[in-house]
């Protein structure tokens, strides 16, 4: 009875030690509203987009499995930080104030901030230039604390929960200008639609205080082996070619930066 209990166990030890390991889950967080071409479901709810090509490469570079997560932008920090997701991949600008909660690895991509606005109007991206203008600006984003601060004094600003919905009220001609990413209204503003009455007026002046050196994969603080993990991956995909074929079908431009 008792060799057959050692023989067992001793079996059993084998099985466990001779599995696998279990890839890692990670859940990847984004805001809940499509931001296209980085990230938008389909009617069936599958997400596409540059983004989520980036996703698949850099968890299949991890060796890990990951589930997108959509999430109120307002509430992807919190989420982070009680473990609801473990990153956040949506481009998440990397700022001071940011990287006071939560961590972020070198970045992946970059996009300056811009103005688009009605042709006919005569709006530049200073604050004297969007005098009396009705700015749309997106709640939550990097764009809104920029008018706010520097555009509030001379402009009415509107707050906008998605990019989609500050455009279809410029379209309109509910808003002269709309404050935002440059490579998210890069669609926008080569489609038959945007050519017809709008126009890209230009980069807004410098805010070392709130610009950023551009987009990064969120992290808790205390994961710190998974962030140099991150970094190595992005690395390697600059290096062998793939961030280059990944970006491709998206842009014909660098979207990296210097």
């Amino acid at each position: 009875m008792i060799k057959t209990l050692t023989t067992t166990a001793s079996l059993i030890g084998l099985s466990i030690f001779a599995a696998p390991a279990l890839a890692e889950t990670y859940k990847i967080g984004l805001s809940a509203e499509p931001y296209p071409p980085f990230y938008s479901p389909d009617a069936a709810g599958n997400w596409s987009g540059w983004e989520i090509d980036f996703i698949d490469e850099l968890c299949d570079r991890l060796d890990a499995e990951c589930q997108i997560k959509p999430v109120a932008w307002e509430g992807i920090i919190p989420a982070l930080k009680t473990g609801k997701i473990d990153m956040i991949i949506g481009s998440m600008s990397i700022t001071p104030e940011r990287a006071e909660q939560i961590a972020f690895s070198n970045k992946y991509y970059a996009s300056p901030t811009g103005i688009v606005a009605l042709k006919n109007s005569d709006i530049t991206p200073t604050p004297e230039g969007v005098e009396g203008a009705y700015l749309g600006i997106q709640s939550g984003t990097n764009q809104e604390q920029y008018a706010r601060k520097h555009y509030a004094d001379t402009a009415d600003l509107k707050v906008y929960q998605t990019l989609s919905e500050e455009l279809q009220d410029l379209v309109a001609g509910r808003l002269d200008a709309v404050v935002a990413d440059t490579l998210a209204v890069q669609d926008f503003i080569n489609s038959e639609t945007g050519q017809a009455c709008c126009e890209y007026r230009g980069e807004v002046p410098s805010d070392t205080d709130l610009m950023s050196e551009g987009m990064g994969v969120g992290l808790r603080q205390s994961d710190t082996e998974l962030k140099a993990n991150v970094n190595a991956a992005i690395d390697a995909m600059r290096a062998d070619g793939t961030y280059e074929t990944i970006t491709e079908p998206y842009f014909d431009f660098d979207i990296y930066g210097g």
